[in-house]
C-alpha cells in the first residue's frame, strides 16, 4: 500500500517477546480490542501521496494487468474502544484510472469498461465492521460502478501508527477484495483462439491506506 516509510516509521506497538504470535480466531470465538488502539479513535483521511487504490485483473490468462486510481477523496472514522463503529467513505475519480499504458487506460474509461462521461465517480460507504482476529477487522459495505450499488467484503490488517516527522499522526491498514466485474456491468470481453477469456472476471481490489489523523476544530 506504500505506506509513509513503511519499512521503519510505521510500526505496530511494542509487543513483548514473549507474547506467542496470535493464531487465527475460530469461528464465532469473541474477540477483545487491543486497548492501546482506544488512543487511535477519531477522524482520518486517507494520504493519496503514500497510499495506494488499485487493482489487478488476469490478463490473456497468462499475466496480471494492475493499475490504480490516483484522483480520491475519503472520509474515515476510526473507533478503537468499539471497532464497530467505525466507517469508511471512498470516492474515486473514474477518470483517474492508471495501468501506464496509455492506450489502454483510455479503452478502460471507455463505454466498453467504466465510461466515465456517464459514471465519472466509483465509489464504496460501509456500512458494518466487524474485528475478527488480532489486528485484523471485517467491513462490509457497497461499492458503486456504473452507478450500480452491490455489496462487497473488505479484508483489513491494520499495520500500524506513527507520528511522522512533520507531526502528522498515521495510521496504516492493507484491505483486499475480489469480485466478478460483471456484476457491475462490466461485461466487455474478447475471446482467445485457444479458449478462454481475454480479460478474466474476477478482479482482485487492494487498498492501501496510509491515514493522517483529521485535526479536531478548536
Amino acid at each position: 500500500m506504500n505506506l509513509f516509510s513503511r519499512s521503519s516509521l510505521l510500526r505496530r506497538p511494542e509487543t513483548p517477546a514473549e507474547e506467542p504470535t496470535a493464531a487465527p480466531m475460530a469461528a464465532g470465538a469473541a474477540v477483545s480490542p487491543d486497548p492501546r488502539l482506544a488512543a487511535l479513535t477519531g477522524e482520518w483521511m486517507i494520504d493519496p501521496a503514500h497510499s495506494r487504490i488499485g487493482f489487478s485483473v488476469r490478463h490473456a490468462m497468462v499475466t496480471t494487468v494492475r493499475g490504480a486510481f490516483l484522483e480520491y477523496t475519503s472520509r474515515l472514522y476510526f473507533d478503537g474502544r468499539r471497532p464497530e463503529r467505525s466507517r469508511a467513505e471512498i470516492s474515486m475519480a473514474t477518470a483517474s484510472v492508471d495501468t501506464g499504458v496509455e492506450q489502454r487506460d483510455a479503452h478502460l474509461v471507455g463505454r466498453d469498461f467504466l465510461d466515465a462521461r456517464n459514471h465519472p465517480r466509483i465509489g464504496f460507504v460501509s456500512d458494518a465492521v466487524q474485528l475478527v482476529g488480532k489486528d485484523v477487522y471485517r467491513m462490509n459495505g457497497d461499492l458503486t460502478i456504473r452507478g450500480i450499488a452491490r455489496p462487497v467484503t473488505l479484508d483489513l490488517t491494520y499495520i500500524g501508527y506513527v507520528t511522522d516527522p512533520f507531526g502528522y499522526e498515521r495510521v496504516g491498514f492493507d484491505g483486499t477484495t475480489t469480485i466478478n466485474r460483471s456484476d457491475w456491468g462490466l461485461t466487455y470481453n474478447a475471446r482467445l483462439a485457444e479458449g478462454g477469456a481475454m480479460v478474466s472476471e474476477r478482479l482482485r481490489l487492494q487498498f492501501d491506506v496510509a491515514a493522517i489523523r483529521t485535526p479536531t476544530p478548536a
